[in-house]
């Protein structure tokens, strides 16, 4: 017991030290990368354009980003904590979510500075991936000398689970659930009741997925739903090889489906095998159940008849 209170206390040491000073964003503030950010979320919101443009609130943490030349003036504290993690076994990582506070918005030709710090380490967690701490880094991100926002990221360094001693009958590991909350709980409802629901604004009629509080096109907090018919085609799509993950059986295809309501979402393709799914392929919506509670929709693909 002294020895793990030692080693926790180590690890609290590191809270309030600086992962990063007075770092600069590799690029201002500017119109292409806001431009190439809205063409891929497919936002048309037209406070992203034009004379008095703004940058999308959720690109805070883009600008400062270093690329793959990375930054050169590192801090060292967060390293060392890893590091430390590394040595006493807990050799996992996993993001595990971000929060992200808006102060004043980001313009065309803004220069960013940012300053991020250790938050917190927690005592030690167990999780269903293994044993280990949850660490928060919080960035804030200045405009000058404004203060724009600010971005907490955690992570989860972990030891994890080794696979248990099973007997001949081996359990299969239960499917992850989707995270529903209170903007997309009606979609939840509606995939339990074998029903794709697209939500659509009642300001301009702009269809949208996955869901959303407002519309992307016109701000607009008003919208209703209109049933998918659940046909589409495959847009784009990887297929997983590694690493493993409970409960998946690699290799196996994961698409950007096309509705054809015109909104995009992620699933399974199934029906073929991984090698044949191609972009453009056409797909049928299907629902499927994985054990008594958890139903996906997935889309089972067709190949083209030579």
């Amino acid at each position: 017991m002294a020895a793990r209170d030692e080693f926790g206390a180590r690890l609290k040491a590191y809270e309030g030290r600086s992962a990063a000073v007075a770092r600069a964003g590799r690029d201002p503030v500017n119109a292409p990368m806001i431009r190439h950010w809205c063409e891929a979320m497919g936002d048309t919101n037209p406070a992203y354009e034009g004379p008095d443009a703004i940058a999308p609130p959720t690109m805070l943490q883009a600008w400062t980003m270093a690329g793959l030349r990375g930054h050169t003036d590192r801090a060292h504290a967060y390293e060392e904590l890893l590091d430390l993690l590394d040595e006493a076994g807990y050799t996992s990582v996993v993001a595990t979510d971000c929060e992200q506070e808006y102060l004043r918005p980001l313009r065309p030709g803004d220069e960013i500075t940012f300053d991020s710090v250790i938050e917190s380490v927690s005592e030690k967690k167990t999780t269903k991936l293994g044993t280990g701490y949850f660490v928060t880094t919080r960035m804030d991100v200045r405009a000058g000398p404004d203060l724009a926002g600010t971005h907490r990221f955690r992570i989860l360094k972990y030891a994890p689970v080794r696979q248990a001693r099973r007997s001949s009958a081996r359990q299969t590991p239960s499917r992850p659930r989707p995270v529903v909350n209170r903007d997309n709980a009606g979609f939840w409802e509606g995939v339990r009741r074998h029903t794709l629901l697209i939500q659509r604004c009642t300001g301009c009629g702009t269809p949208r997925h996955p869901w959303l509080p407002g519309c992307n096109a016109c701000g607009s907090p008003d919208w209703d739903t209109v049933e998918a018919s659940g046909e589409g085609a495959v847009y784009s799509y990887v297929v997983m090889h590694h690493p493993p993950f409970p409960a998946f059986d690699p290799p196996y295809a994961v698409a950007l489906i096309e509705l054809a309501e015109g909104v995009r979402m992620i699933s399974n393709v199934v029906g073929v095998p991984y090698d044949k799914v191609r972009i453009g392929m056409p797909v049928r919506l299907e629902f499927q159940a994985y054990d008594d509670e958890l139903v996906l929709p997935v889309f089972r693909g067709r190949e083209e008849v030579a």
